[in-house]
């Protein structure tokens, strides 16, 4: 009586099958999550501006830069404080308005539909608002 048993066998490969699971998942694109993080940083900044311009009354925008010398993008408007950042996390990320020169972010409570792309590499994310909620990625 040599051997294993059924039970045995499949117990192995169970534990097989979870740990070839876990391996996939944490081998995930990392530009793919670059990108992702760039695109939850954006549109957090983007919420921030939002909400202060709607605060202050005062007319806000978000452009992307448009020459070399230029900051990749920049917030236009803004109130006294803290400065917003002016640059992605990485250098090879770069973004497209759709439709526009720039987002127009306030201070009516409707801004009107928004998009943003962006890029890097071969990768790209899409922000969207329809001018109530907040900029989400879209497929």
């Amino acid at each position: 009586m040599r051997g294993f048993t059924l039970i045995e066998l499949m117990v192995v490969m169970a534990l097989i099958a979870v740990a070839v699971g876990v391996v996939t998942l944490s081998l995930r694109d990392p530009a793919a999550a670059q990108l992702d993080r760039e695109a939850v940083r954006l549109a957090a900044l983007l919420e921030v501006a939002r909400s202060e311009s709607r605060s202050a009354g005062v007319p806000l925008r978000f452009e992307v830069g448009s020459k070399p010398e230029d900051p990749p993008f920049r917030f236009v408007g803004t109130i006294g404080g803290e400065p917003m950042p002016t640059h992605w996390l990485s250098d090879d990320v770069t973004a497209e308005v759709i439709g526009a020169r720039a987002l127009v972010l306030g201070p009516e409570p409707l801004i009107g539909p928004q998009r943003i792309v962006l890029r890097l590499g071969e990768r790209n994310l899409t922000l969207a608002t329809d001018g109530i909620g907040p900029f989400v990625p879209v497929q």
